[in-house]
């Protein structure tokens, strides 16, 4: 977390999130009121957090990894502009809303892995429940053939078995079976795991919904335990 999350957390009266994240913070919110929901309850934690500020109270909603990427900080504001609440205004009933940027997850994987997103890339969530497959798959085609690095975020779960090996065989349809791809599980945290394979071999790799996958473009090797993605330092400069 950043200095300026653990800040938050330590003045605020009213702590809100899923309740797996409220766990991993544990020891930074002791002594906290805390409200936690199960997964796909992400609505209900957004109302509970406003209507906890409406009356008075700070309230801190927690999310995984950047509010901004694939959390609640978009969720929250488009509930706000729906309920036609003023924020960061001098309107009447004004609430303040601040943005608490975090580390996401393809940027503790990255550094885990060394150096796989020095050069454009695109992240996609194979997670259809908010988004239809259709587009998914769409999304990895057009990634895959214009070379992006790509990051693969809610790969796999029990109910979601199959997207991957799907999303594998379409990039597989623009990318060679030997392209390096790196697997990060529970990134900065006490289940943490790495695992290095090719784009070909992917399905055997032990992924669950707390992996990042990152496929490499065209330029992306392997050294050691190493995934690297040139910038392209070596074509113009002696290196």
């Amino acid at each position: 977390m950043s200095g300026r999350a653990k800040e938050v957390l330590g003045f605020v009266d009213i702590v809100v999130g899923y309740k797996t994240y409220l766990d991993i913070i544990e020891p930074v919110i002791q002594g906290k009121k805390t409200l936690a929901t199960g997964m796909t309850k992400e609505v209900d934690r957004v109302e509970a957090a406003i209507d906890a500020a409406l009356n008075g109270q700070s309230c801190a909603l927690v999310s995984g990894g950047d509010p901004g990427v694939y959390a609640m900080a978009g969720l929250v504001l488009e509930v706000l502009a729906n309920r036609k609440i003023a924020c960061n205004t001098s309107a009447e009933n004004n609430l303040k809303v601040e943005v608490i940027p975090g580390i996401p997850a393809l940027c503790a994987g990255a550094a885990l892995l060394g150096a796989p997103l020095t050069h454009d890339f695109a992240a996609i969530s194979l997670s259809d429940l908010l988004t239809p497959w259709e587009l998914i798959e769409k999304r990895l085609a057009a990634a895959a053939s214009a070379d992006f690095v790509i990051v693969i975020y809610n790969p796999k779960s029990k109910k979601r078995d199959w997207q991957l090996n799907k999303a594998r065989e379409i990039i597989l349809e623009h990318r060679p079976g030997t392209t390096p791809v790196g697997v990060v599980t529970g990134a900065m945290r006490e289940n943490q795991r790495i695992q290095l394979s090719s784009l070909e071999n992917l399905h055997m790799a032990d992924v669950d919904m707390q992996s990042i996958v990152f496929v490499g473009n065209s330029s992306t090797f392997i050294y050691g335990d190493l995934m690297i993605t040139p910038r392209g330092y070596s074509k113009k400069y002696d290196i």
